[in-house]
């Protein structure tokens, strides 16, 4: 009766009427995946307030008076917007994409060709750049706030893990000669430094996050997962962006990209900027100064070259700095090891006549005396060519990136002289080539067939240097000799190291997608990796007190030796993996992985332990680790606006890479062990729910499992430092960094589109909390090095237009929670330990503007 009325209606008007035409235009907008009717999902002329909905079947008609062709605005919340021009009378059939803006976006690259996330047997969590960009995950650091099973760890950025499931890089400081386990891509490219984690995001379009081994899809060898980052695209079609925020601490962050085409229809070009600074909340009353300040700043350009309609060549360049005056760490606890009373921290600072400025590090103040500075330069070219033929696309990606570390570190966490300097200046070149061709094969075989290889070459630049203070003598004294406390005998005392590690890596790798019925697929993948190491480390002692006495050099020597080795190794490897696909309607999909995967055989850079003075030189090497993982899940859309999706799993790792702290200052940052094996299982639950046009809600939750199987020469911890024992038998331990429960929780609540000061947008208001479970912070279980859970609640408020000025007012950890990060022992093992802090309650405004 309704569309009579209106049918009625719209010809007595188009009687009365001659001036305008009227029209009526007719269609359905439904989900592209699945088909089904999207309810509610907006159609408005572009330009006008002119509009109507879909009724529950997906259906609507629009009255429209004026001249043809008119632009038409479909729209539907956790989707992307369509237009599209309607020329004459005609039925329309318009399909809906889910949008980039929200956490379960549809559209991947995970397997190297865009197709539907539902589709693809793998866990992943994609973020699209809208909701990076609104929730303020302007780095890696903050990604993991909204993909649970993502753990970050940085005291600095050299020393970053990035772990997914746990599994990925060592805990706690790095050692450089080992590779990391979490692949890190942007547009292609792979990152070897994990130092590119701490930098800021710059212009992205989407992250997926992968989960499990990939080797089999990607150039580098991933035995955890994988960070896939796509920016956006240079565009023909010109458009910018200028975004600005202001916020507590002195926060100030601007960020502008404009696109637009050079040359019609074959060039064009992308300009990006990102710059963040603020000042510290670590209050330094030694210096007068606040510490751990933001100061980023990254710009991307690239060139899109379309010399045919098949043929895609993108070349991009980019640069991005960090110089904070930062990354310190806060006195945190101290722990009282089995060694004598003499050597306990508390009464050698008495004996020192010194006492820390204070003991709760959330009263965020230090004394430090050495400068804390953290230089972390990355950049490069990358050149992309996409040839399109056959049924798919032959993609050749070769890179150029390089790597400056320029640190400054207190590394005893006091305002005594004890380790007056503790820098490893270092200087990273990359270049990488990959070849793949990712395609169909037959109308039920498809495949990803790639070659992969990587050269590094990483160096001192141009000394690593350690150097002890006047205060040091007391804090490594192991005896009550008097000859401990000659004057001068340690100040000034110290290493100076140069190292040089060149790398090579290469792989063949092919994935295989066999449809055998209509919904039952498999899909192996196979891998060969040829992995080469050259390592030459030179250390040589310098300064303290001049002396020929043997009894003082004997005592030097306790502190610092010189020490030279060479290493030269090599190995190969086959691994793959059986994926076992079965979907009986589009909506669900069901699947289950058994791969082997594998990490290269590392080797030490940091220095290696002595005995009786001499390096132990069968350190040196550590053997590869040895990766079996089994997978199942299920992938679900029981609505068009819901989603979820389960996965459980199982990975165990034979000869576990992982770094053993040790007393010996010359080994300040640790050394490469294996532990025997190791296992983490368990199972990870994510869903959104799209109401209407109006409110989304998002969650994952993720519970981890893991443990030492076997760790039989594992350092003891710190309460055990000077026991009987040097090495202690810790199976049946937990890993270090891993909470066994961890989640996030978010939504966005839409008000109507409307008309506010000439913009057509709407408002919004958006949150996103983030949990997790306690989890320890030692490589061996301690009692004292354990981080208590703690969660954080994070809110924006404000009006989203389509094009034109949108404003917001965000907070972050607005219930100002204090929590740790990261828990660290000082060098030399003296008892006390500091903390990566947390940052405190944030809050400030966004202003963006956007031209079409």
């Amino acid at each position: 009766m309704k569309k009579i009325v209106t049918f009625f209606t719209v010809f007595l008007l188009l009687g009365g009427f001659g001036a305008e035409a009227q029209h009526l235009i007719r269609g359905r907008v439904t989900d592209n995946d699945d088909g089904q009717p999207l309810p509610g999902a907006s159609i408005r002329v572009k330009g006008t307030s002119v509009g109507v909905t879909t009724d529950d079947e997906g259906n609507f008609l629009l009255e429209f008076t004026g001249e043809l062709p008119v632009r038409l605005e479909f729209s539907y919340l956790g989707y992307t917007t369509k237009e599209f021009t309607v020329t004459g009378a005609g039925f329309l059939n318009v399909t809906l994409l889910p949008s980039s803006a929200f956490l379960a976006e549809v559209v991947v690259s995970a397997r190297r060709r865009n197709e539907s996330a539902l589709e693809v047997p793998i866990p992943v969590s994609v973020i699209g750049g809208g909701k990076i960009e609104e929730t303020g995950a302007f780095n890696v650091n903050r990604i993991k706030e909204l993909v649970p099973s993502v753990q970050l760890y940085s005291s600095n950025p050299r020393n970053t893990t990035l772990n997914i499931r746990g599994l990925g890089s060592t805990f706690g400081l790095t050692n450089d000669g080992i590779d990391p386990g979490v692949g890190f891509y942007v547009d292609g490219v792979y990152y070897a430094r994990p130092a590119v984690t701490t930098l800021d995001f710059i212009d992205i379009d989407r992250i997926e996050v992968l989960r499990g081994p990939q080797g089999t899809l990607f150039g580098k060898n991933t035995t955890a997962g994988a960070f896939n980052i796509t920016t956006r695209k240079a565009s023909f079609d010109p458009s910018s962006v200028f975004e600005t925020s202001f916020g507590k601490y002195g926060f100030v962050q601007a960020k502008s990209s404009v696109t637009g085409g050079l040359i019609a229809n074959r060039l064009a070009g992308r300009i990006s900027f990102s710059g963040t600074q603020r000042n510290g909340t670590v209050y330094n009353v030694a210096r007068d100064e606040h510490v751990n300040t933001l100061n980023n700043i990254g710009f991307r350009g690239q060139l899109l070259f379309t010399p045919h309609e098949d043929i895609d060549i993108t070349l991009i360049g980019d640069l991005s700095s960090q110089k904070p005056n930062g990354y310190a760490q806060v006195f945190a606890g101290v722990v009282k090891t089995q060694r004598p009373e003499f050597r306990q921290f508390d009464r050698i600072i008495a004996d020192l006549g010194y006492e820390l400025p204070s003991r709760n590090p959330f009263d965020r103040v230090i004394d430090h005396d050495t400068p804390w500075r953290s230089l972390n330069q990355l950049g490069g070219l990358s050149l992309n060519a996409d040839v399109h033929f056959a049924g798919g696309t032959l993609t050749s990606t070769t890179a150029w990136r390089y790597w400056n570390w320029g640190p400054s570190n207190d590394r005893d966490f006091t305002g005594l002289p004890v380790l007056n300097l503790s820098q490893a200046p270092s200087r990273h070149d990359q270049w990488s080539q990959e070849i793949r061709y990712a395609g169909d094969f037959t109308t039920r075989l498809s495949a990803v067939i790639g070659v992969f290889v990587l050269a590094q070459n990483l160096r001192s630049d141009p000394v690593h240097t350690q150097e002890s203070g006047a205060a040091q003598w007391r804090f490594v004294q192991n005896t009550q000799d008097p000859l401990w406390e000659t004057p001068g005998l340690l100040e000034g005392y110290g290493i100076k190291t140069t190292n040089r590690l060149k790398s090579f890596s290469g792989a063949v790798f092919a994935n295989v997608d066999w449809k055998i019925g209509e919904t039952f697929h498999v899909l192996p993948g196979i891998r060969f990796n040829y992995d080469t190491k050259d390592v030459d480390y030179t250390r040589e002692t310098y300064g303290g007190l001049p002396t020929d006495d043997p009894e003082l050099l004997a005592l030097k020597n306790r502190v610092y030796s010189d020490q030279q080795f060479t290493t030269d190794v090599s190995n190969t490897n086959f691994s793959g993996q059986l994926t076992l696909k079965y979907q009986p309607v589009k909506s669900f999909n069901t699947y289950g992985t058994f791969s082997t995967s594998y990490k290269p055989i590392g080797v030490n850079l940091g220095g290696l332990p002595t005995e009786n003075g001499e390096p132990l030189l069968d350190l040196a090497e550590v053997k590869p680790e040895y990766v079996t993982h089994i997978e199942a899940g299920f992938k679900s859309k029981p609505t068009p606006g819901t989603a979820l999706n389960v996965t459980f799993y199982n990975t165990a790792i034979r000869d576990f890479q992982t770094v053993v702290q040790t007393p010996e200052l010359g080994v300040n940052r640790g050394y490469l062990s294996n532990a025997g094996k190791v296992r983490v299982r368990g199972a990870e639950l994510e869903g959104h729910v799209y109401y209407g046009e109006y409110l989304s809600l998002f969650g994952s939750v993720a519970y981890t499992e893991g443990k030492y199987i076997k760790f039989e020469n594992a350092p003891v911890p710190l309460e055990e430092v000077g026991g009987t024992q040097a090495f202690k038998d810790v199976s049946g331990g937990r890993l270090p960094g891993i909470s066994n429960w961890a989640g996030t929780v978010g939504g966005e609540l839409h008000s109507d589109r409307i008309t506010f000061r000439k913009q057509s947008g709407s408002f919004f208001f958006g949150f996103d909390s983030f949990f997790r479970s306690g989890f320890s912070s030692s490589p061996s279980p301690s009692r004292y090095l354990n981080i208590p859970g703690y969660g954080i609640l994070n809110a924006r408020f404000g009006f989203r237009a389509e094009e034109g000025l949108t404003v917001f007012v965000w907070g972050r950890n607005i219930l100002d929670k204090d929590y740790f990060e990261q828990l660290l022992p000082a060098s030399g093992s003296a008892g006390h330990y500091a903390a990566v802090l947390g940052d405190p309650l944030t809050y400030g405004v966004t202003l963006k503007y956007e031209f079409r």
